[in-house]
């Protein structure tokens, strides 16, 4: 496991309002995964999801505690990220938001001059409940034309 240099952007939309009983399994939903062409080691992809968990116990206070997976469809394992807690430690309550991150650049793994590769990602609570797992469409990854002799 790595530790991520990727920038993790929390946008809580009523993160701690009360809700109908939802399911204490976090659930999760593709917003937006971009841009759909990178150049490599340059840009990087930002992904948009929308998270919803019944008790609140979704993000952990230890920076070092991954509750975010990402794998890069070209790879053979996925990559951790820390959330931060989502709603108060001590508090059972429903909450619903959404998060924005922002994942290291891209790079080719082969000789070609671009890859083609998709994320799939899932999130994990402090309970160890597993969301569903999402799949972002079609990523391109190009040689930087401007590095290549």
């Amino acid at each position: 496991m790595r530790t991520p240099l990727a920038v993790l952007s929390l946008f809580l939309l009523a993160a701690c309002r009360k809700e109908a009983a939802l399911d204490p399994v976090p659930a999760i939903e593709l917003v937006s995964a971009g841009p759909q062409q990178v150049t490599a080691f340059d840009e990087p992809v930002v992904l948009r999801f929308t998270y919803a968990d019944g008790d609140g116990d979704l993000g952990t206070e230890d920076p070092d505690a991954y509750t975010l997976w990402v794998k890069d469809s070209r790879l053979g394992s996925a990559d951790g990220y820390h959330i931060p807690p989502l709603a108060p430690l001590d508090a059972q309550v429903a909450i619903r938001g959404e998060l924005e991150v922002e994942l290291t650049s891209l790079f080719l793994l082969g000789n070609s001059g671009q890859e083609v590769m998709t994320y799939s990602f899932f999130v994990t609570d402090r309970a160890g409940n597993r969301s569903n797992t999402l799949t972002t469409a079609a990523i391109t990854v190009v040689a930087d034309t401007a590095q290549v002799p």
